[in-house]
């Protein structure tokens, strides 16, 4: 055995052709795996350096930088044009019949429904927007006289116009396309991003909203874009301290995005940008004030293996009949057994053969 050393430098080099599974081990070639070290009758050398087998849990993964935001960040624009008299209130949280800013000395105030504003309503409409109007002036109180359904008729008008009056506005019965802003629910103002006294119009974004559920954004290279895939388990180291667990939710809109649109988009940034994403948490709490304030260190995990035997993989080499094998130490003797790779993560790799314990001490490659 005295020129295993040797061999084990000289195909180190080998490990860089091989699969990441099973090769990225310093490796060296042997025949006659189970052979003992003596059969030849000169005095056994075991190898330069040894490790032991470990039986432990393996995790690829890639860590990046994140912050802590909102869900479905979207832009809010001005359908008619106008003047800003009260700007939107960024950090302020804005639910069913409460004013978003106000334009013209009129308020503009979030309804909810998945349906957009798209034109305005009077009698004689009719559509799902009817519809999704008269439950937002049920719920508000204005609708005991109301058949909810999709027409716009003399009941309709007169909800309108009781409503109207509780805001303070001219009472006419009809919505302008202006009027409101149609939601699926409360919304968090991320940025005013028209001031007061700025002409606003259909052009240009008046306020950023998200919704109220936080979550953690963070941006992956071109090159990762498998981790942004929906479902990908997700672990966030705090700033304030403490872990806490996620999955992906989506890959989330350019941050400079005038897009109207609501939240995950499906196509991120261009290759140059990076793909940003937006990872749920799993418990749902709000996270700490003080988490608010630093970055967050958020670990993809692509695989896992749990409790398995590993060793370095520097330790794993190459048969010469091919597989893979580890020289198993056991005194002052030596033999190699030939194992199956697996999982490789952190520098080790998952091993399993026939005899494997944890404990067990195994040659390693000379670094």
């Amino acid at each position: 055995m005295s020129s295993v050393p040797k061999r084990r430098r000289g195909l180190v080099a080998l490990a860089a052709a091989v699969t990441a599974t099973a090769a990225t081990a310093g490796v060296m070639v042997l025949t006659n795996p189970g052979r003992d070290a003596s059969a030849d009758g000169h005095k056994p050398k075991g190898p330069p350096t040894t490790t032991e087998i470990t039986r432990t849990d393996l995790v690829q993964s890639k860590t990046v930088d994140g912050r802590l935001d909102y869900a479905q960040r979207r832009a809010v624009k001005s359908p008619v044009e106008g003047t800003i008299t009260k700007a939107a209130q960024p950090g302020k949280t804005v639910s069913l019949g409460q004013r978003l800013y106000e334009r013209d000395a009129r308020p503009v105030v979030l309804l909810y429904g998945p349906t957009p504003m798209f034109r305005a309503m009077k009698a004689g409409t009719r559509g799902p927007d009817v519809l999704q109007l008269e439950r937002n002036l049920r719920d508000l109180g204005f609708g005991s006289a109301l058949y909810v359904d999709v027409r716009y008729d003399e009941a309709t008008k007169a909800a309108v116009k009781a409503w109207q009056k509780s805001l303070g506005v001219t009472a006419n019965g009809e919505i302008g396309r202006g009027d409101v802003v149609f939601q699926r629910g409360p919304v968090r103002v991320v940025s005013a991003d028209a001031a007061l006294a700025d002409t606003i119009g259909p052009d240009k974004a008046v306020l950023t909203v998200a919704s109220t559920q936080p979550v953690v954004r963070a941006s992956l290279d071109e090159a990762d874009r498998a981790l942004a895939a929906n479902g990908t388990k997700v672990e966030i180291t705090m700033p304030g301290g403490g872990t806490r667990r996620g999955k992906v939710s989506g890959v989330a809109a350019p941050e400079d995005s005038d897009s109207a649109g609501g939240g995950a988009t499906g196509s991120g940034g261009s290759p140059e940008d990076g793909i940003d994403v937006e990872i749920t948490l799993d418990d749902g709490a709000k996270p700490r004030e003080e988490d608010r304030q630093g970055t967050l260190s958020v670990k993809f995990v692509s695989e896992s293996r749990k409790d398995v035997l590993t060793v370095p993989v520097e330790a794993v080499v190459a048969l010469r009949e091919g597989g893979y094998g580890l020289e198993l130490v056991q005194g002052a003797r030596t033999r190699m057994v030939a194992v199956e790779t697996g999982l490789t993560a952190d520098g080790r790799i998952e091993v399993s053969g026939s005899g494997l314990a944890e404990g067990m001490k195994v040659g390693a490659a000379e670094q």
